[in-house]
């Protein structure tokens, strides 16, 4: 384990040389955030009743809870590392020594975000002050609790699904265009755009049997107090599920990968 722990030490080493970066990234990040809010103040406006169970605290604190949720978890520029990796030949050098390329790109992951995540907590955390008022909290430390463990478990599958894409490369010489449609769809289909549960229910059902929805909204719905009882445990373990779903999809595709890999330039 000590090569993995310095693998995170120059992980944060490196991350911290581009930390003004990463605040102004986090900053400039928050204005589509602010757009949306005023969007959702101005339906409300003329909205006499809820948009499906969210009132204008609750729908506010959605967004919010969604951009803390998905600065802890999205994965900023490991797809295109890996991809460049392989496309390179850099990945010889791990074929060569005693260390393990997924378990290197997590510790790679985590670390950065760290530092993303402490270079965001300034503006972030003056964001969500200047909004509190419609931040609400969630309904017990139970909830809070089960969605500290989504979010962990949300940033794994968000990695290892990105992992995975990113090996394509092993069989394309070009994965931007995958990356994209697969992120464009996500972005839809993880709640980033708007709440699941206000489409109709046969969409948003169709929708639980994909990972999508443990990307994001589901966390948040755990925060909100909307996934509760057997609800909520169901959703844990279907989260957990994905995740080891994907862990051995990444480990299988590697492996198959390698066998076709011939290194350039490594």
């Amino acid at each position: 384990m000590r090569k993995y722990w310095h693998v995170i030490k120059i992980g944060f080493e490196n991350t911290l040389v581009y930390r003004f970066n990463f605040i102004i990234r986090a900053a400039f990040g928050l204005v589509p955030l602010l757009a949306t809010i005023y969007l959702w103040r101005t339906i409300y406006r003329g909205q006499a009743s809820p948009v499906g169970s969210y009132t204008l605290p609750g729908m506010i604190s959605y967004y919010l809870l969604v951009t803390i949720v998905d600065t802890f978890t999205a994965v900023n520029e490991d797809d295109w590392q890996i991809a460049a990796d392989i496309k390179d030949g850099n990945i010889s050098q791990f074929l060569l020594k005693p260390i393990n390329y997924l378990t290197y790109r997590l510790c790679l992951f985590f670390s950065g975000k760290a530092i993303f995540a402490a270079a965001s907590l300034l503006p972030v955390g003056l964001f969500i002050f200047f909004l509190s008022k419609y931040m609400v909290a969630p309904p017990d430390a139970t909830a809070l609790g089960c969605f500290v463990l989504s979010t962990v478990l949300t940033g794994l599958l968000q990695f290892f699904m990105s992992y995975t894409m990113a090996l394509a490369a092993f069989w394309l010489l070009e994965v931007s265009t995958l990356i994209f449609i697969i992120f464009a769809f996500e972005y839809i289909a993880g709640g980033h755009l708007f709440p699941l549960n206000i489409l109709p229910p046969g969409i948003e059902q169709a929708l639980n049997f994909t990972p999508f929805p443990y990307l994001l909204f589901f966390p948040v719905s755990v925060y909100l107090g909307q996934a509760r009882g057997a609800a909520l445990w169901q959703g844990l373990g279907a989260q957990a599920a994905w995740t080891i779903s994907f862990y051995l999809l990444a480990r299988m595709v590697w492996n198959r990968g390698i066998r076709k890999y011939s290194a350039v330039g490594g």
